[in-house]
């Protein structure tokens, strides 16, 4: 593996991290992430290149506001740290080829929406539904992971099986929004978790669709009963189920086939 590629790919994400930041900020107020250039949100001065650099002028500011010394919240630096290794892990795992590119843009996408998620309780479907779309595209150069014989010599077997993933997830957390519903009398499931579970669908498919939102309903379980415990949520407060999701299906694009041949491994013995 070259090192200087590994690099190269991890000072690019986290350029596009800055981007993505701009994508988190703005898109839930409804705003254009093109206009207005980058700026303060306390004393609105338009930031310089300098003000920009990914990563290090967060440092070097100390997290502070060069014109108006406004403290910057800690997510901008953890976004653009976080793209940066996302790149470099997706180079070093699948090299220069096009499941690398396929895994930083969902890589990408799964950012955005699990963050927004985190900080408005939202699932836009400015986003779910353009990115389903353009799941259904990428199938078609890169198939879902699971596909075997049916892939062989037959050009739509790649959007057949993302069909096939994405009405299984959208039955599978549909079925628990209405159960949980009848349980609760209550709203425990937000409707843009159904659509984001057909995105994760369209994206694993049909293997790994059920592996990936296990995963985000343990580790949403396992969290949220640490909060409890340390008194940081109230029992009734919702967690934000699709920042569990998105981490889970980022987790099952790199390792979701050896975590389900480990785990089928078991259950010989």
């Amino acid at each position: 593996m070259d090192t200087a590629l590994v690099i190269i790919f991890a000072l690019f994400g986290t350029a596009m991290g800055s981007f993505l930041n701009i994508c988190i900020d703005r898109l839930p107020m409804g705003r254009s992430i093109l206009h207005p250039p980058s700026h303060c949100d306390s004393c609105q001065h338009r930031l310089s290149p300098t003000d920009l650099v990914p990563v290090l002028s967060y440092l070097f500011l100390r997290r502070r506001c060069r014109y108006c010394g406004a403290l910057i919240p800690w997510r901008p630096f953890w976004v653009e740290l976080g793209t940066g290794l996302l790149f470099a892990l997706s180079y070093w795992y699948f090299g220069l080829s096009v499941p690398f590119a396929v895994m930083a843009f969902y890589g990408c996408l799964f950012l955005v929406i699990g963050i927004i998620d985190l900080e408005h309780h939202l699932i836009l479907n400015k986003i779910s539904y353009p990115a389903m779309a353009l799941g259904l595209v990428i199938a078609v150069f890169q198939p879902p992971p699971e596909l075997i014989s049916l892939s062989l010599g037959w050009p739509w077997a790649g959007i057949v099986s993302s069909l096939m993933g994405g009405a299984m997830g959208l039955l599978f957390l549909l079925l628990a929004y209405f159960l949980t519903f009848a349980i609760y009398k209550r709203e425990a499931i937000g409707f843009g978790d159904v659509k984001l579970a057909a995105l994760i669908g369209l994206v694993t498919g049909p293997r790994l669709v059920f592996l990936s939102l296990t995963l985000g309903a343990m580790l949403g379980g396992v969290v949220g009963i640490v909060l409890l415990l340390l008194k940081l949520k109230e029992r009734k407060e919702p967690l934000p189920f699709g920042s569990f999701l998105a981490i889970s299906t980022m987790l099952t694009l790199l390792w979701g086939s050896a975590i389900l041949n480990w785990y089928l491994g078991l259950l010989r013995f």
